[in-house]
């Protein structure tokens, strides 16, 4: 997994958040007592569940150190874990396990999604939010800038692992008293292509600067800049759409 900053991933705080608070106003659960934010990085999203529930016993786990202490100096009364998400076990059941914009992360959705579905609670919800923008340019064009880059890059993965909406229902609608599933398409108002770069530097393109030696990450910076500048053109007042469609999953146990 690559090494996260937390101060560049929250240079776009409100616009990361929306989509949890969409997520979350759709969890069916009145006064759950176990809530686990999965994948929680430095806190914005567990807030909101705190918000929510100032009551509930509130985990935030996620495997980036870095994001944890950010997490920590930020909220020191909410319990933080540091662990690996794709082996991580509760020690009490929970009511929620909400992952926000952290499952793309992960292989092998059809073992992950039951396996963390089977954690929770009799009447327990599992609550997911995921970029699914794999084949978007700000994406594509991360995987596919021809350059002497090309073959350090074949290093970082070069297949999607989010599903499309109908696999996920079906691995999980046989168990689950309900499952609701939407895709949402967010167009986000950015200054200018670099303000792109800036936005994904704290996500999708960090392991691929990381897979590149310091000599070559400036060069692929510039050429990656130039092909966004392209592929999202100046709108009538001069400013970007960052087109961004995310899947969104709520099922009940």
């Amino acid at each position: 997994m690559p090494v996260w900053d937390d101060r560049q991933y929250l240079k776009f705080a409100d616009e990361r958040t929306r989509p949890a608070r969409e997520l979350l106003a759709r969890v069916p659960l009145e006064a759950p007592a176990e809530v686990v934010d999965l994948g929680c990085g430095p806190g914005n999203s567990t807030a909101l569940l705190h918000e929510r529930w100032p009551q509930a016993r509130l985990t935030g786990v996620d495997s980036s150190p870095e994001m944890l202490a950010r997490a920590r100096l930020d909220r020191p009364d909410i319990h933080w874990l540091e662990a690996d998400i794709a082996s991580w076990t509760p020690a009490r059941a929970p009511d929620l396990i909400f992952a926000n914009a952290v499952l793309q992360w992960l292989p092998d959705h059809p073992a992950l999604l039951p396996r963390l579905f089977g954690l929770l609670a009799p009447g327990g919800v599992l609550a997911i939010q995921m970029p699914d923008n794999f084949d978007e340019p700000s994406h594509a064009w991360m995987r596919n800038l021809p350059g002497p880059w090309s073959e350090a890059l074949q290093t970082v993965r070069q297949g999607p692992r989010v599903l499309q909406a109908g696999h996920y229902y079906d691995l999980l609608a046989p168990h689950a008293r309900s499952v609701e599933l939407w895709h949402t398409r967010y167009e986000h108002v950015m200054a200018d292509a670099a303000a792109i770069v800036d936005w994904v530097k704290g996500t999708g393109l960090r392991p691929y600067l990381e897979a590149l030696p310091a000599s070559q990450r400036a060069a692929y910076e510039a050429a990656y800049l130039a092909a966004l500048d392209t592929a999202y053109p100046p709108r009538s007042d001069g400013r970007r759409l960052f087109s961004f469609p995310r899947i969104f999953l709520v099922a009940r146990r």
